[in-house]
């Protein structure tokens, strides 16, 4: 069995799309996952599977449709993933803790990439490295004119966010799960 980190995209986020988390672990461990665990209400999940990712976001989108009757994109990654995504990040160590990583569900392709690379705003930068755009503003994720709706159509991905705070939290539960196993 291997260790997956699944992110889910826009749960519980403004009242839309409410998924409580006990229901969400006791219907992924009813779907056949082991060692299911969340971490805060945004759709962060850590369990055991021996499918393949993308079995393992198929029944997860599956699942969460017929229980919840909403459509939700699922990205997994394995510990060794996301860890390189974590790792691979281009902003210096004061940025990199204040700054947000988007998940991809594909590499996009390669002229897409320049073309969105080309777009740039007072304040914010961003990088794109494989399957992951880095970025950080000084003002804040909150204030900025980044748009991630935007870029997921320019890119045509499927795409979420998560923070410094938060890759890290998952990489160390991650890490928890192997010694359980």
């Amino acid at each position: 069995m291997n260790i997956f980190i699944v992110l889910l995209r826009g749960i519980n986020v403004g009242g839309h799309k409410k998924v409580p988390m006990a229901e969400l672990r006791e219907l992924l461990i009813r779907t056949g996952f082991e060692g299911v665990r969340t971490y805060i209400q945004s759709g962060n999940i850590i369990l055991r599977s021996s499918e393949s990712k993308r079995n393992i976001e198929v029944k997860i989108q599956e699942a969460i449709k017929a229980r919840f009757g909403f459509e939700v994109s699922a990205i997994a990654k394995t510990k060794n993933e996301l860890l390189k995504v974590f790792d691979a990040c281009p902003f210096s160590k004061e940025k990199k803790a204040s700054s947000y990583f988007v998940l991809f569900d594909k590499t996009p392709n390669r002229k897409l990439v320049d073309e969105v690379l080309k777009v740039t705003y007072e304040d914010e930068e961003f990088k794109i490295i494989k399957d992951c755009l880095y970025f950080y503003s000084s003002a804040g994720y909150g204030r900025t004119k980044f748009n991630m709706n935007t870029i997921e159509k320019k890119l045509e991905v499927s795409a979420t966010s998560r923070n410094y705070k938060t890759m890290a939290k998952l990489i160390a539960m991650s890490s928890e799960n192997e010694k359980d196993q």
